[in-house]
């Protein structure tokens, strides 16, 4: 293994009822003004809201709302939440919904504490923030991991570029599966996918042979497999939920990163294709990876094969890919371009845009060009 310094900012209060458990608790080291951001709506419609902003209220918190945050956060609404920040003098941001809402408030959380550009400031200039409100989280749509840790990824619509970010990492974070269980189906097992995702990237980096991450990783993927199976028989089955949600904590809490490198091409490729489309995450990715492991499933022979038979019980490492796209099938997710939902139509030259200005990495089984990753795309036409 590699060389690291790990450290785990965020604490966790999982279980059914951890929010009247445990936020009260939470909030009580913090200022009085609070901001309570949010997504859509659904939070209203579904009583979250509610029973989170009676928790503040009776902790003695001012309440002020950020809502309408949209799935894929653009960078004007990061800059329109860190006005009403600055605005309402907050002292900590309570992040209620899915990565899209907490990926959005981690950045708004560092640009209300500096007048500078954060996006200028950290992709041109490479300065991170290092003064920023603190902020929790109330997960109501596991898969993303964001509640774990400081990255978010933001859409830079004026650009168009979707892209990571760092910014403020959680102190807390609220971990009920009973929050998911008015999510859609499909929302969940898209964001499953993605927690599937995270650990396939991580495990397919460059490492020792013994290097532990691998076996942790592995037991992610298989128990994110099993779950989502049981939670397709079943959506009312709150431990395959709460499975799901953990899995989706273990993937980014940043376990299966230590001491090693990742690969995380099919992200990078994705959120350019996001950027261009708004597609779901999950659903873009579940597009893309059988494409992609087919181009590189002979660099990293002996990995695919392990992941073959540990996750999928199949013999050789082209057999786990075919597993992997049968299982995406199976699960009813996107398989096909077309079958994304997409704010514009999806051709081949805006493929190519796509391909031209998607971040390449380096440290995969192996560096693809852009001719190639142009080719993975139009084989998911």
């Amino acid at each position: 293994m590699q060389k690291f310094v790990y450290e785990y900012p965020t604490k966790v209060y999982f279980g059914e009822g951890a929010a009247k458990e445990h936020l009260e608790e939470a909030v009580a080291g913090y200022g009085e003004n609070v901001m309570l951001a949010y997504g859509g709506g659904s939070v209203k419609k579904n009583g979250i809201y509610d029973e989170v902003k009676k928790i503040l209220e009776d902790a003695g918190k001012k309440v002020t709302d950020f809502n309408g945050i949209m799935s894929n956060p653009t960078y004007a609404k990061v800059q329109e939440g860190a006005e009403l920040a600055k605005k309402e003098k907050i002292d900590l941001i309570l992040a209620v919904g899915g990565g899209s809402v907490i990926d959005c408030c981690k950045i708004v959380a560092a640009q209300a504490k500096t007048d500078k550009d954060l996006w200028e400031m950290e992709m041109t200039e490479h300065q991170f923030p290092t003064d920023v409100i603190p902020m929790g989280a109330v997960v109501t749509a596991s898969g993303t991991g964001a509640e774990m840790n400081g990255g978010a990824v933001i859409t830079n619509e004026e650009k168009v570029i979707k892209a990571g970010m760092a910014a403020a990492a959680p102190r807390f974070a609220i971990l009920d599966p009973a929050y998911t269980a008015s999510v859609p189906r499909m929302q969940v097992i898209s964001g499953a996918f993605d927690t599937l995702s995270h650990a396939m990237e991580t495990y397919l980096g460059n490492s020792d042979q013994d290097n532990v991450s691998d076996d942790v990783a592995l037991a992610v993927m298989r128990n994110t497999v099993v779950n989502m199976r049981r939670l397709m028989g079943n959506s009312d089955d709150m431990q395959a939920r709460g499975n799901l949600m953990w899995d989706s904590a273990m993937a980014e809490n940043g376990i299966l990163k230590v001491g090693r490198v990742t690969d995380f091409q099919a992200h990078q490729i994705e959120h350019q294709l996001g950027a261009y489309t708004d597609c779901n995450h999950g659903q873009g990715l579940a597009v893309i990876h059988p494409a992609y492991y087919r181009h590189i499933v002979k660099n990293a022979q002996e990995k695919f094969t392990r992941f073959a038979k540990e996750v999928f019980g199949a013999d050789t490492a082209e057999a786990g890919v075919e597993a992997l796209s049968d299982f995406i099938r199976e699960c009813g997710l996107p398989t096909r371009m077309g079958e994304l939902r997409s704010k514009v139509e999806i051709t081949p030259e805006l493929l190519r845009n796509v391909a031209d200005t998607c971040n390449v990495i380096k440290c995969g089984p192996r560096e693809l060009c852009r001719d190639e990753i142009y080719n993975i795309l139009m084989e998911c036409m």
